[in-house]
């Protein structure tokens, strides 16, 4: 059975933005070009910049219900961010060097009695995506679809938090694809996981604001997955409207 991509996204800041892409190159083992580029240390976190670390050491949704509304601009040449919230002044900075700018921009957006943000950690040559595997996260519509009528209404895509979004599978199938090869476009995926939701899902990502028990409508299918993690195995450039296909 093959399908069609419908939109591919990346998500600059792990857990404060996201943006949707026109085409993407992906490289042999590395995540979306500028996706999880940098992730917000809390001040309890020993996170920093040499190595991979566990979400838990990063102010993330799943205890920041607010960071949901944050979208994002990447400018790639100028190593900016510019950074939306509907209820902040936007925000144009370099992660790398202007971190103040970012911390203090985000503090009113902290609930109280969580770890404040403390520092921008960005890992040379990775993503810090939410496992080890320097993944791509692959989102079905259809699966999508079934959660809407689960919870009796639209959703927006935007609450997975996917990478690569396609359409024309049935529903569920690709958590069958674990262990095998998916053809996108020029690139080649081999999926190696599903991808166990948290309570991130339930935020609204107009609002930042929890609407919507997810948790509950996956349970109702047997399982907490949404969306599977794949590594690229075969670099090449992906459009919406590219083919995909299990090879």
């Amino acid at each position: 059975m093959t399908g069609t991509v419908t939109s591919i996204w990346r998500h600059p800041i792990k857990s404060h933005g996201r943006e949707e892409l026109s085409e993407v190159t992906l490289a042999a083992g590395m995540t979306v070009p500028g996706d999880r580029v940098w992730a917000v240390a809390h001040e309890n976190s020993k996170a920093d910049n040499t190595a991979w670390a566990r979400p838990q050491s990063f102010s993330i949704v799943s205890r920041n219900p607010a960071l949901m509304a944050i979208s994002a601009q990447l400018d790639d040449a100028n190593n900016k961010v510019t950074l939306f919230h509907p209820e902040l002044s936007d925000l144009n900075f370099d992660p790398d060097t202007e971190a103040q700018a970012f911390l203090d921009w985000v503090a009113p957006l902290v609930p109280e009695g969580r770890a404040a943000p403390a520092r921008i950690v960005r890992v040379p040559g990775r993503g810090m995506t939410d496992t080890k595997l320097a993944s791509v996260t692959l989102c079905n519509m259809a699966s999508h679809r079934e959660v809407e009528k689960q919870v009796g209404h639209e959703l927006s895509i935007l609450r997975w938090r996917g990478n690569i979004w396609f359409d024309g599978i049935d529903a569920w199938e690709e958590l069958a694809w674990v262990d095998r090869d998916v053809r996108i476009g020029e690139a080649v995926l081999r999926v190696h996981e599903r991808t166990e939701r948290c309570p991130s899902t339930k935020s609204n990502p107009d609002t930042g604001k929890h609407d919507v028990d997810t948790l509950a409508a996956l349970n109702a299918f047997g399982h907490q997955d949404f969306s599977v993690r794949a590594e690229v195995i075969t670099p090449g450039t992906i459009r919406p409207g590219d083919r995909v296909e299990v090879i």
